[in-house]
């Protein structure tokens, strides 16, 4: 399984925010930490999968099917 990085913050709402840098534009929230762990997991899996259907250039540390967050 392959490591991701992701980055976590607070907004001014109180959501976290979660952040892909190696894919820009990849982002996600939640309620909570694990929330957003869930939500930008299904993020970047939709990002990868958008990215193969348009033929674009993948990084090469994705794999569609699992996806590890490094946080």
């Amino acid at each position: 399984m392959n490591k991701i990085d992701v980055t976590f913050e607070e907004d001014e709402d109180g959501f976290i925010v979660a952040s892909c840098p190696s894919l820009p534009g990849c982002h996600s929230q939640g309620r909570t930490r694990e929330e957003a762990e869930v939500n930008i997991r299904e993020a970047i899996i939709g990002f990868v999968a958008s990215m193969k259907k348009h033929g674009e250039p993948l990084p090469s540390e994705f794999d569609l099917h699992e996806v590890k967050l490094e946080v």
